[in-house]
């Protein structure tokens, strides 16, 4: 038998957590499924706060990481919501779908980001390489929350993929209206 990890909704959802359920929690389906974990989604909270609000990386350096991260990892959610955080931030469509694509199409510091995120899945560790690479646009502190990063979506995208979470309704409209491609598992 198998649970059923769709998302709870206002009525069902745990008590543990009650001081989630109006703010980042009940916002996204993905919190609304890792609800099934009250306390896994109240000992999540203050690192997404962190490298959500309060990260070293830049907003567009972060969407960066994470849509290579949700690309990297075939999650369609991922991608999509990020896609729309991106559009906000004022990304290019055209640049943000080469995010999915070959690093070396990518100008200046978009693939230097994603191939941080590629040693990471691949090699499972940032080379010395391009660890000096980073160190002027990030420094130290912004390497950490690049790694940080990608360990934090990569945990969402596996919770995302085994559980067919289904795209927010806003997203799944935006998406319908201006699609991108979509990316697959490399």
């Amino acid at each position: 038998m198998t649970h059923d990890f769709s998302p709870i909704d206002d009525a069902d959802w745990p008590a543990e957590a009650a001081g989630l359920r109006d703010g980042f929690a009940g916002a996204l389906n993905v919190y609304r499924c890792m609800a099934h974990h009250p306390r896994l989604l109240n000992a999540w909270a203050p690192l997404r706060e962190h490298l959500v609000r309060q990260p070293s990386l830049t907003p567009q350096q972060s969407e960066i990481v994470i849509l290579r991260a949700g690309h990297r990892l075939g999650s369609e959610y991922e991608w999509a919501h990020h896609v729309h955080r991106a559009r906000k931030l004022g990304m290019a469509d055209a640049r943000i779908a080469r995010i999915a694509g070959p690093t070396a199409e990518m100008e200046g510091e978009d693939g230097l980001l994603a191939r941080a995120v590629d040693e990471l899945f691949d090699d499972r560790r940032l080379s010395r390489t391009t660890q000096a690479g980073l160190d002027t646009p990030l420094g130290p502190q912004g390497m950490l929350d690049l790694i940080a990063t990608v360990g934090f979506y990569s945990v969402l995208g596996f919770m995302l993929r085994s559980f067919d979470t289904p795209l927010d309704a806003d997203v799944a409209r935006e998406m319908a209206a201006r699609p991108l491609p979509r990316p697959d598992q490399p």
